[in-house]
């Protein structure tokens, strides 16, 4: 009877727990888990142990035993997160990110005049893989750049169909006699417009005005338009100096004109000059000419070294200076002892 009672009662459960104690559900720590729900387990008992999803397991063991005293045995088991690779640049765009493991995040954005198509971020996932593919920045596109009226365009790559990309820049051009008003290049912005467009305008110049001591190539008492030019040369023996023509510019202006500028004389009475590689007398050198910027040389003597030696002097503008070495002889040293000038001894 007692063994009934004890039976019907469960007092022979408190018996039977008071000799061995049980083991609560485990508490686990570090992203480990185990299968079930249930609460209470006997000694002698094994746990397998997983672990959570995006997660993998290192070390070990992989179970655990419930204990005659109540307590589970140890694991150094360890859950890891995932990795996932690492992502490749896009072109046109950054990425930024801390980590390549599970729950990290990537975030994707494109540089300016440039549009996303795509995810702008992703997450690694439980199966290592990121969430979605990276994206592609693919530039803002803008019509034809405008055509103003008498001019044209021409752009700094070759454009196929209607569209043009970000960046791409167009050269304005205007038809003669039309003159360009504004910015000559324009662009395509990250807007997807273009800048401003230059206008092509009628310019026109008064008629040109002759130069002194020269001539023109056109006389006629009429306005020019942009672009014309007029030629000019010089009368003999003047020199031409500056460009040969004058253009009627965008300002309405001519160009800078030419100038004729003057020859030089030789002013010395007696002595041997040295004029495009030869040697002449001054009484010889006829016409006493030297063209505007032409180099000529007169002799000077070295006392000290009793040699002689040539100082150049150049024509400017109908003015050729003698350098102040030269010292000219007398009549008698001149005629009678020529073979002692600078010009003729032994040269320094």
């Amino acid at each position: 009877m007692e063994r009934l009672f004890l039976l019907c009662s469960g007092l022979l459960v408190t018996t039977v727990t008071s000799q061995h104690n049980v083991c609560s559900r485990p508490e686990l720590h570090n992203n480990i888990e185990t299968a079930g729900f249930q609460r209470f387990f006997s000694p002698g008992v094994e746990l397998a142990l997983s672990c959570k999803q995006g997660y993998t397991p290192v070390l070990g063991p992989r179970k655990i035993v419930c204990t005659i005293n109540g307590q589970w045995t140890s694991t150094k088991l360890k859950c890891i997160p995932k990795q996932c690779p690492y992502p490749d640049l896009i072109t046109n765009g950054e990425l930024s990110y801390e980590e390549t493991h599970y729950q990290s995040l990537i975030n994707y954005t494109c540089h300016e005049g440039y549009i996303m198509t795509g995810s702008s971020s992703a997450v690694c996932q439980a199966n290592g893989t990121w969430s979605s593919p990276a994206p592609e920045c693919i530039p803002v596109s803008c019509g034809l750049a405008p055509v103003p009226l008498y001019g044209m365009v021409i752009y700094n790559k070759v454009v196929r169909g209607s569209t043009t990309d970000y960046g791409l820049t167009a050269q304005y051009i205007c038809n003669p006699p039309y003159a360009l008003f504004g910015n000559p290049v324009a662009e395509c912005t990250a807007a997807g417009t273009w800048t401003e467009a230059p206008e092509c305008q009628v310019v026109t110049c008064p008629p040109p005005e002759n130069i002194e001591r020269g001539y023109m190539s056109n006389n006629e008492n009429r306005e020019f338009f942009f672009k014309e030019t007029v030629k000019y040369d010089c009368e003999s023996p003047y020199v031409l100096e500056g460009s040969l023509e004058a253009v009627c510019l965008e300002t309405g202006k001519w160009s800078e004109k030419p100038s004729c500028k003057a020859p030089c004389s030789v002013n010395i009475q007696k002595g041997r000059i040295l004029y495009k590689g030869k040697k002449v007398w001054i009484e010889d050198f006829q016409p006493n000419r030297v063209y505007h910027q032409e180099v000529v040389s007169v002799y000077c003597m070295n006392k000290a070294m009793n040699c002689g030696y040539a100082v150049s002097t150049q024509c400017i503008d109908g003015i050729l200076k003698i350098p102040a070495c030269f010292e000219e002889p007398g009549g008698v040293e001149y005629t009678l002892k020529p073979n002692s000038l600078p010009s003729e001894i032994d040269q320094c």
